[in-house]
């Protein structure tokens, strides 16, 4: 993301402790964002993302912590006064206004006089290059349009903090990679706080700044995309980004797992550890291989395979559970099918072990 300059009057940014509790399940999340940072909320169905969401909208309220908007109490605040934009998910325009009125109306809603407001609305539209649809209702936009239309009915009203709750969800493949660099380019201008909440991590990659990943209600792990992509401390997110992940225990360069077999490893390190290594790094084999270089090598069976993008990814039980991608034609000459034994290699060089 590029870098973004604010003024000091709003160097506090977001502050938030969200405790909700709905039924048997309770939401207890920390987030603190500074202006102009972007921070996706990812987690898998249920984890309590939209919840959290919800709470800094004031559509749900809290049942302990606080929520501090640029050093501004808002846990009492009604949602019509916080100074909080929101893109939800099926935008939700007002099907009977123009997509210039629909931009205008958070604005009126301030008190806004209708000329500046329309005004503002226009800018907006221009700014995401929509200009030539102001007047056209929503059922006559695309999807993409819809997106933007909304987008920019929430920035319109000025927000100090921006909430999109799964914004590209809606869209097709082929105009979700276009929407989403175009969000892009605008998250990168905006220079108050955004939240972003998706299940994609994709979308959360390209879109944020740093990741929140939350499970069962909690936190589990945040940081920069490179950092959560290289170092995945749960099982979810080692599969979200594609990797093979193991706890175990080191001793020098060999990391004994919990569940029997050791992986030999580059790294020296001494205690609890997290092994991870790609399934592209694993090599199948009918037959024992003989005069392998792979310091790493298991007894598996084959349990699954599907189509993994233009590849196959072959699931694998045995003396270690894990993922293997390998092209059609690899797979076909090995004949794999549910059932069939093999051999897996890994090199020591393909694996990445860091601390527990």
């Amino acid at each position: 993301m590029t870098e973004k300059t604010y003024g000091t009057a709003h160097a506090a940014g977001l502050d938030a402790r969200l405790v909700v509790d709905r039924g048997t399940f309770r939401l207890d999340v920390a987030l603190s964002v500074a202006p102009g940072e972007v921070v996706a909320l990812l987690g898998p169905n249920g984890a309590g993302k939209t919840t959290a969401l919800r709470a800094l909208a004031g559509l749900a309220p809290l049942t302990a912590g606080h929520l501090r908007l640029d050093g501004a109490a808002l846990e009492r605040t009604p949602p019509e006064l916080r100074p909080v934009g929101v893109v939800f998910q099926d935008y939700l325009l007002f099907p009977h206004l123009t997509a210039l009125d629909n931009v205008a109306f958070g604005p009126r809603c301030q008190g806004v006089r209708k000329a500046e407001a329309r005004a503002r609305a226009a800018e907006w539209l221009a700014r995401l290059g929509l200009a030539e649809h102001a007047g056209v209702k929503p059922r006559r936009l695309s999807g993409g349009q819809a997106q933007r239309v909304a987008v920019a009915r929430a920035l319109a009203t000025r927000p100090r903090l921006l909430l999109l709750d799964e914004p590209l969800a809606a869209l097709d493949a082929r105009t979700r990679l276009e929407v989403r660099a175009q969000l892009r380019r605008h998250l990168a201008e905006f220079e108050a706080v955004a939240v972003l909440v998706t299940h994609d991590p994709l979308d959360a990659m390209v879109l944020a700044d740093r990741l929140v990943v939350v499970e069962h209600g909690r936190v589990v792990q945040e940081g920069g995309p490179a950092e959560i992509a290289r170092r995945p401390r749960t099982d979810y997110i080692a599969q979200l980004v594609g990797l093979n992940l193991y706890r175990g225990e080191a001793d020098g360069h060999t990391v004994r797992l919990g569940s029997g077999p050791s992986v030999v490893t580059t790294e020296d390190l001494t205690g609890p550890v997290f092994v991870a290594f790609p399934p592209s790094a694993v090599t199948l084999h009918r037959d024992r291989p003989t005069g392998s270089s792979a310091r790493n090598l298991w007894r598996c069976e084959v349990t699954g395979l599907e189509t993994h993008g233009d590849q196959i990814r072959a699931a694998l039980g045995g003396e270690l559970a894990l993922a293997a991608d390998l092209s059609a034609v690899a797979a076909a000459e090995l004949d794999l099918q549910p059932g069939a034994e093999v051999w897996a290699t890994v090199k020591a060089a393909q694996t990445h072990a860091y601390p527990d």
